[in-house]
């Protein structure tokens, strides 16, 4: 077991995997910022909007409900975009991974050819082993 697992780290693209490390990991940190970034402005925003309405409060309830319709716009905008970087993240965690099964696979076929062999080999041993034994 241990043996198929080295012959299989050894069998995946690593040139691959590493130029593209970089790229998920700027992606990853890049959503990371991005995230904290949007969480700040929402919470000035936020700040901002309660400052607004305590120095002049909406005159009616349909001011103030389209306020909030505004900030849940702006939120469900930060949103859809964060999820669209998440899944180009995805995407290409999944291409890594379509990689490696492919890799995975191939090891698999090599190992089964490995194993004929080595039973071919073992029976030649074997009928000459007896052949020296009788001679």
């Amino acid at each position: 077991m241990a043996i198929s697992w080295i012959s299989a780290l050894k069998m995946v693209p690593w040139g691959d995997v590493i130029k593209a490390t970089p790229q998920v990991v700027k992606a990853a940190q890049g959503l990371l910022k991005k995230k904290e970034e949007q969480a700040e402005a929402h919470a000035q925003s936020d700040a901002a909007q309660q400052t607004s309405q305590r120095l002049s409060p909406p005159q009616s309830s349909g001011e103030q409900a389209l306020l909030l319709i505004r900030g849940l716009d702006e939120r469900i905008d930060q949103l859809e975009q964060s999820q669209r970087q998440s899944l180009e993240i995805i995407e290409k965690l999944a291409q890594q991974n379509a990689q490696v099964v492919a890799t995975v696979g191939a090891l698999r076929i090599g190992a089964q050819r490995l194993a004929w062999a080595c039973g071919v080999l073992a029976a030649s041993l074997i009928g000459l082993s007896i052949y020296v034994l009788r001679s």
